[in-house]
């Protein structure tokens, strides 16, 4: 146990490191370009045009992906948990359409609620968990029956939020997330508080997600109320997808690429695995959203499209398979 311990804190020191080169990286990258005498100046020292366009324009940017992906990765590994399936991700199962309608919902009809829009889409996404659950459950939870099931839940507020949209272009409102293009510092401080609320709660959590992995009768023979554990783990998760779907869109694939990838590399001991997921999905959005700038410039793909290329082949290779947790 030690020594895991150990090889888990080094894993989260180095992919710390490794996460803060490649923000400095996105930070100097793109269409204005300066050395780093001349960003410091301007921060520090003396106005500098180009280096307020950047601190406007690519520092709320660049903290707004760390932010969002590690909020997204968390729900991942929550939901995997909870549902004790492997192929969980809140953008496949429904979740993130649910919070991306509610948010679509709010943002066309009552704008003015703009800071209210993360708890508006925690009810979206809220109600499409309960559905799925509900619809899922038959003598027990198939993993089967839930991706199936969240696949038609999700398509059906993909529709309701494509028939808002086209509602919303028509009179000139737009009712769509454009991702983490054009993020502002007050998109930085409102995901930061959800991202607080959502985080600190899924930190302490980690015990109990180490007991989901034992069947319900277990975990009442321990002394615990399986369910009541079962729908705190359930809130925290939906919280943190719909704060972050809220700002930043439905960004598909990123809640099942990096909890796998976290568990591969420091195991399935949660007490480990969730600080080490929150740093992996913050470096891989962060990637995705910088290579998305570089490789067409100076057109961009966005974070999203980068995501679905790479995690769908990788959802494929996961469904055939038939990974576990913790294997």
């Amino acid at each position: 146990m030690k020594r895991g311990v150990i090889a888990g804190a080094a894993g989260c020191l180095v992919l710390a490191a490794l996460t803060v080169v490649l923000l400095l990286f996105a930070m100097k990258t793109g269409s204005v370009s300066v050395t780093w005498d001349e960003l410091l100046r301007g921060l520090f020292v003396e106005y500098d045009p180009r280096v307020a366009a950047i601190y406007d324009l690519r520092f709320p940017r660049v903290l707004v992906a760390l932010l969002s992906g590690a909020m997204l990765s968390a729900s991942g590994l929550l939901l995997q948990a909870v549902l004790k399936n492997p192929l969980a991700d809140p953008g496949i199962i429904g979740i993130s359409g649910g919070a991306a309608f509610a948010a679509a919902v709010v943002t066309m009809f009552f704008p003015m609620l703009y800071f209210s829009v993360p708890v508006l889409a925690f009810a979206g996404g809220a109600a499409a968990f309960v559905l799925i659950y509900s619809l899922s459950w038959k003598g027990g939870l198939d993993p089967v029956r839930i991706i199936l099931v969240g696949v038609a839940v999700s398509a059906v507020f993909a529709g309701l939020t494509g028939i808002l949209g086209g509602v919303g272009n028509a009179s000139g409102v737009s009712v769509t997330v454009s991702g983490l293009s054009q993020r502002t510092w007050n998109d930085v401080r409102l995901l930061g508080l959800y991202a607080a609320i959502g985080l600190i709660p899924s930190f302490l959590l980690s015990p109990a997600c180490n007991l989901m992995a034992l069947d319900d009768t277990a975990v009442r023979g321990l002394g615990v109320n399986a369910d009541a554990l079962r729908a705190g783990i359930s809130g925290v998760a939906v919280l943190l997808v719909a704060s972050a779907t809220a700002i930043v869109g439905v960004i598909g694939f990123l809640a099942l690429l990096a909890p796998h990838m976290a568990r591969k590399i420091v195991g399935s001991d949660h007490r480990i695995l969730t600080p080490f997921c929150v740093l992996l999905g913050g470096f891989i959005l962060l990637l995705a959203d910088t290579a998305g700038r570089l490789i067409a410039a100076p057109y961009e793909i966005s974070a999203a499209v980068v995501m679905s290329v790479f995690g769908g082949p990788f959802f494929i290779i996961l469904l055939r398979r038939g990974d576990q947790i913790g294997r």
